[in-house]
């Protein structure tokens, strides 16, 4: 497929390396070009030993003067990017890895995307099935790339794919076997620019499938509905308000497949109501390739959740701490405020800016006793916690210091959240290193 294709592979970190190597093994002629300079780039430095050709620290657009026959590009690399626009005019084709790993997979994909939720029920899935022995195989954002799993799977697996925007914006011919979209929600318009673009990419996960194909989709997200009655998939629905015919809802205080009580929501270990978005979809899936009820619900009776994802941490002297550092948004930090209806709060939060003020969050905030604040949207987020009535409010230069302020803030039974409703970026390199930082500063106060 790709013996001699001239490939020019954009931007390194995980997905370019896992791309330049195997379009490297497939036989196509690869040049990788990437922003940090050769001295500083290990990746660069290996795949050059491999024999690839390698051009490092910056972006020229020389290199389009060449005649390639195919873009690879890193998913974080904006279309705005004057190198992938001059692809773009040149009439290159520009994908992500994903497109790779589906053109090489002897095994059928699942494909699960969302605004928030996805790490969780992507995991969920996997875990669904390998209780079931269908033999998945994780991939995506949450693990392994994609197109490196692909190389080694076989027919009898199923390959379980977390998938971004980002990701999808690069796709040709990419079709899931099942197509899970859990819900849409303003982020990444940094990136996009707007959401109806945001919107468009997400719909390209259904956009290759055909009636024999499954579109697990969120009943109760009129976007996702709306969205997801323009292509031909199979729609699967699920629904945490409706009782519904046919798919996943809740009734009665029990979880359903269609009309099979599955698990009691009491006897769900995975704590927060907005999981059981997540824990209906999954089971939307697990049921779709064959897993058994009995199954299903052994795992949801003990899986706890996802690193970073309403993380239980400890309880010391009463407080418990939960870590919800992949709370890049502000719907992600109202969801896990729901979680804790009734409890008192002592929400961490603030980060990058992104240019959005924080309104939404005000009529979650009524069991937040007190609030401590860091990172560029401080002030922001000030100002709605003082809206919200909240008397208590601190500003701390970042994460590891405002762990010892709540603390010191809190009483027995109290919550301490970090849930900051930004990206990372203003601070740390990721959400997982500032969950992480959390983490070693709660561990300290014992």
């Amino acid at each position: 497929m790709y013996q001699n294709k001239r490939v020019l592979v954009i931007g390194l970190a995980k997905s370019g390396f896992a791309a330049a190597s195997l379009l490297h093994e497939l036989g196509a002629n690869v040049t990788v070009n990437d922003q940090k300079p050769f001295a500083e780039n290990e990746a660069a430095q290996q795949l050059e030993k491999l024999g690839i050709r390698v051009v490092c620290g910056g972006h020229p657009l020389e290199l389009l003067d060449e005649p390639f026959d195919l873009i690879v590009k890193n998913p974080g690399i904006p279309y705005t990017n004057p190198i992938v626009e001059k692809a773009l005019k040149k009439g290159l084709p520009v994908i992500t890895e994903v497109e790779l790993a589906y053109q090489i997979s002897e095994a059928p994909l699942i494909g699960i995307t969302g605004s928030n939720g996805k790490t969780t029920t992507t995991t969920l899935i996997y875990e669904m099935l390998k209780e079931g022995n269908k033999h998945p195989l994780i991939a995506g954002n949450i693990g392994t790339v994609a197109c490196e799993v692909a190389k080694t799977a076989r027919e009898e697996n199923w390959i379980v794919t977390e998938l971004s925007s980002f990701q999808l914006m690069g796709i040709c011919e990419f079709r899931p076997r099942i197509a899970v979209l859990l819900n849409i929600f303003d982020a990444h318009l940094d990136y996009h620019g707007t959401k109806e673009a945001y919107v468009q990419a997400k719909g390209n996960i259904f956009r290759n499938q055909t009636t024999s194909d499954y579109a697990v989709v969120n009943a109760d997200d009129n976007t996702v509905m709306k969205l997801a009655e323009g292509f031909d998939a199979t729609k699967i629905l699920f629904s945490t308000t409706k009782i519904l015919e046919n798919g996943a809802y809740i009734k009665d205080g029990s979880v359903y497949w269609n009309e099979e009580a599955v698990i009691a929501t009491s006897d769900i270990a995975l704590p927060g109501k907005h999981n059981l978005e997540n824990i209906l979809a999954a089971i939307s899936v697990a049921k779709l390739v064959g897993v058994d009820n009995e199954t299903i619900a052994h795992v949801l009776m003990t899986f706890t959740g996802v690193k970073h994802r309403l993380q239980y941490i400890a309880t010391i002297n009463e407080r418990k701490f939960f870590n919800d550092s992949k709370a890049t948004n502000i719907l992600a930090t109202q969801k896990a405020l729901s979680a804790f209806e009734g409890e008192p709060v002592i929400l961490l939060a603030g980060g990058l800016d992104r240019g959005n003020e924080f309104d939404e969050l005000i009529p979650y905030l009524h069991n937040v006793k007190a609030i401590i604040l860091f990172g560029q949207t401080a002030p922001k987020l000030e100002r709605v916690a003082k809206q919200a009535g909240i008397e208590t409010i601190k500003h701390v230069d970042n994460v590891e210091k405002a762990v010892p302020v709540a603390y010191q803030l809190s009483e027995p039974g109290d919550v301490i959240l970090l849930s900051p409703a930004c990206a990372s970026w203003d601070q740390y390199k990721t959400f997982e290193q500032r969950g992480d930082i959390f983490i070693g500063a709660v561990h300290k106060l014992k």
